[in-house]
């Protein structure tokens, strides 16, 4: 028994009809689709922000001695240095007190010396030692009587302490301001209400802040005697710590 099969051609009404169906089922899908994102969208969302300043008296300090030898080679700087930063640390950890003025070694570098030209005609280096502490009659008192380093920075900031204190203070004020300005604009728009959907929080300001040179530089201690060690007058700034809350609410 021979078998055998044929193709029958399909007809232009029925070729329509397929189409037809195709396009319904993919605009079908396309609106389900659509609907769906829209269910899941959300609806009577507000993103605001609100901050909270304190203003405090900066109550730590941070002074940079140095010392600066050169030489016709690298192993006399460095032994110069060395001594420099020995004397000073020995005189300086008789008045250390934590917290009141804490002692630390700081950079310390040695570097080529180069001629015009091009060659190494000897080497130069600095060393610093950071005194930092709340006691700024203490720091600067016990500065002046280093032999052999000048004062090359100041600046001022807040301790650990007293930043942590003033950014719970300013994080109060940032909260209650975000939660006022979500209650009035919720009523602004004719909700009773609102929810918090995500809320951040962060802190800045409070760092040590450096002296201008102006006033640093008129702070050589270099040119004090060990019998003219008296207090030099300085006075902080008053430092400004802010704390920023961000957030969405979902007006109800």
């Amino acid at each position: 028994m021979n078998s055998f099969s044929k193709s029958f051609p399909m007809r232009s009404g029925a070729r329509s009809a397929l189409l037809l169906v195709a396009v319904l089922a993919a605009g079908s899908q396309a609106w389900a689709q659509n609907a769906g994102n829209n269910a899941q969208r959300p609806m009577n969302v507000v993103q605001l922000a609100a901050q909270g300043v304190v203003e405090v008296k900066q109550d730590w300090m941070t002074a940079t001695l140095s010392a600066t030898k050169d030489g016709r080679d690298a192993a006399t700087v460095q032994t110069q240095l060395q001594k420099a930063v020995e004397a000073a640390m020995t005189s300086l950890r008789a008045d250390a007190q934590a917290g009141q003025m804490e002692v630390s070694t700081g950079n310390f570098s040695i570097s080529p010396r180069y001629g015009n030209n091009g060659k190494v005609e000897g080497w130069q280096g600095q060393a610093d030692i950071v005194l930092q502490g709340r006691d700024f009659v203490r720091i600067t008192q016990s500065a002046a009587k280093v032999q052999d380093m000048t004062l090359s920075g100041m600046g001022f900031g807040l301790s650990r302490e007293a930043r942590e204190k003033v950014e719970g203070e300013a994080q109060a004020k940032a909260i209650e301001n975000f939660r006022q300005r979500a209650t009035a604009i919720s009523k602004s728009f004719g909700f009773a209400g609102y929810s918090v959907r995500e809320v951040s929080v962060n802190a800045s300001g409070g760092g040590i802040r450096p002296m201008p040179r102006a006033r640093a530089a008129s702070l050589n201690m270099a040119k004090m005697s060990s019998y003219d060690a008296a207090p030099v007058p300085v006075e902080s700034d008053r430092a400004e710590v802010s704390v920023s809350v961000n957030g969405a609410i979902q007006m109800q």
